[in-house]
């Protein structure tokens, strides 16, 4: 089976996390969609590039998470929730996924 870049895992948590929140109404579904996917990445990025590595990139995802509420009061949702996942998938892709 192919494996998954962690960049579309991480993206996968926050845009699945927050589309499922809104479609649902349901914000504990959406933190569980969150929590997965960044829980299934931090486990591969501790695989392909360390324990460290792992720490800044799962303290990004979090960081990312948080700061897309404030920045939505800017730019609005979506578009919040677009650029800190493009954020943390370039992230993603530059320390883990890119010496794969």
């Amino acid at each position: 089976m192919a494996k998954v870049p962690t960049a579309v895992v991480a993206a996968s948590g926050l845009v699945g996390g927050y589309g499922v929140a809104r479609w649902t109404k349901k914000r504990q579904l959406g933190g569980v969609v969150l929590a997965v996917a960044g829980a299934a990445a931090a486990q591969q990025w501790r695989k392909q590039a360390g324990g460290v590595a792992a720490g800044a990139l799962t303290a990004a995802y979090v960081a990312a998470f948080a700061g897309s509420h404030p920045l939505a009061k800017k730019v609005g949702a979506w578009p919040a929730v677009f650029g800190v996942t493009g954020a943390v998938a370039l992230a993603s892709w530059a320390v883990a996924d890119r010496r794969g």
